[in-house]
Order: structure tokens, then C-alpha cells, then sequence
């Protein structure tokens, strides 16, 4: 399985960027999807997820209200929509995939793409 990002770039606060997560698996396959991110100097923290069956998201409480999960499974691709960017949202931005397979844990990461916000 491999998970390939892009989007990212740089972008003034304020502004908008939709990162895109394509996988060489079968998208409905994965239990969840999620994005992470990594801060410069910091922890990697969990942004938002969305669950293959139903459908469920979750959001951190930072980025509730102007980030938007969501996948297109006919093209095996979820998608980061994120608004109102701040430079606190600087980070690199990294796409998740969890299976599990006879309560067998199979973890996928992308290469991550770089999200800068200017102020």
C-alpha cells in the first residue's frame, strides 16, 4: 500500500489549501483514514480521521469548524479542505491508513507534504 500527498504549499493566513491523499489500495478497504500532522520542533498530532464505514469524522479541537475531511472511494483519494488557515497550522501534513485483519493492525504513512502559513 502505498499513500502519496500533495497540495500543500504556501499560503497567507487567511487563505484556503486542499491537500489530496491518493492510495494504491482500495480506500474502503481501510477501517479509518486519517491526516496527521507534525509541527516544526514538535509531536506528530492526530488533524482529522474519517472512518470507511458510515462514514464518521472526528476533528482536533484546533481545527474544528474550518477543516474538512472526506473521501472518494471510486478514486481511492481523501481530502484535507482546509480554510482559514493560521500560521499555527504550519506543519507537514501526513496522510494515515489503518486496517485491521483479524484483530491484526496494518498501518500505512505517507511521505508527508509541507503546509507553510505566512502571517
Amino acid at each position: 500500500v502505498h499513500l502519496v500527498e500533495s497540495g500543500g504549499g504556501l499560503v497567507q493566513a487567511g487563505g484556503s489549501l486542499r491537500l489530496s491523499c491518493a492510495a494504491s489500495g482500495i480506500t474502503s478497504s481501510f477501517n479509518l483514514m486519517a491526516w496527521y500532522r507534525q509541527p516544526p520542533g514538535m509531536q506528530r498530532e492526530l488533524v482529522a480521521s474519517i472512518a470507511s464505514r458510515g462514514g464518521s469524522t472526528d476533528y482536533a479541537d484546533s481545527v474544528k469548524g474550518r477543516f474538512t475531511i472526506s473521501r472518494d472511494n471510486a478514486k481511492n483519494t481523501v481530502y484535507l479542505e482546509m480554510n482559514s488557515l493560521k500560521p499555527e497550522d504550519t506543519a507537514v501534513y501526513y496522510c494515515n491508513a489503518l486496517a485491521v485483519v483479524l484483530s491484526t493492525r496494518y498501518e500505512y504513512w505517507g511521505q508527508g507534504t509541507q503546509v507553510t502559513v505566512s502571517s
